[in-house]
């Protein structure tokens, strides 16, 4: 697990290895309520995880189709996601009552286009061009093959008192039949996709120093 130096506004955790989910749920927590108490640092913590399930407040149980995997109730918004090796989980703990560059203060409609910038803005260091699409969360780019779009990165966020917790996830080489199990985000018509099944061979590495650089431009 890395860290950058405490004089950074908002701490950046990178955890080696499969972080298992139910304790980074309760770990996501318990942050967020130290963040209110003013007893911790803001967060955005990147962790990669064994494949899993989840579901948000919003998901029906006939959209999981194949319960292969543990599933969790995540209490974030949205529908079910899965999370799993080789695709990068961000978790961004904020206290939306302070600036964040240019996300206004209370405000979660520009917080969540703000997380929907920070991805945009670090595909396109990969040449990868994402875009948010009206009535379908996350970001996604064009599949050639059948003339739709496929899902590269997916949001669901939780607010509590003016806290955030949960966040993305990029898909960067996920095996992505694992979404098979589920209807994610409860869309059907479309597919998904990643970094590498656009040809971009980027490692986990690089996402990271992506996504870092792509957050100082929108949240710095």
């Amino acid at each position: 697990m890395t860290a950058p130096p405490a004089t950074d506004p908002v701490e950046w955790i990178i955890s080696e290895g499969r972080t298992p989910y139910g304790p980074a749920l309760e770990a996501m927590e318990a942050h967020a309520a130290a963040i209110r108490a003013g007893t911790g640092r803001e967060r955005v913590w990147l962790v990669e995880h064994d494949p899993t399930y989840t579901a948000g407040t919003s998901a029906r149980p006939e959209d999981l189709r194949d319960a292969r995997f543990p599933t969790f109730a995540a209490g974030r918004g949205g529908q079910w996601t899965y999370h799993g090796p080789g695709q990068r989980t961000g978790y961004v703990m904020l206290d939306l009552t302070r600036q964040h560059g240019s996300v206004a203060p209370r405000d979660v409609r520009a917080f969540v286009h703000g997380l929907e910038e920070w991805l945009i803005r670090t595909l396109d260091r990969f040449n990868v061009r994402a875009e948010r699409r009206a009535g379908r969360v996350g970001l996604w780019v064009p599949n050639r093959a059948t003339g739709t779009e496929d899902k590269i990165a997916a949001i669901g966020v939780r607010v509590t008192r003016w806290v955030s917790w949960h966040g993305v996830a990029l898909n960067v080489d996920p095996d992505l039949s694992h979404f098979g199990g589920i209807v994610p985000c409860g869309i059907s018509e479309f597919g998904v996709t990643s970094l590498h099944a656009q040809g971009v061979l980027a490692t986990m590495d690089e996402a990271d120093a992506a996504l870092r650089a792509a957050w100082a431009e929108v949240f710095g």
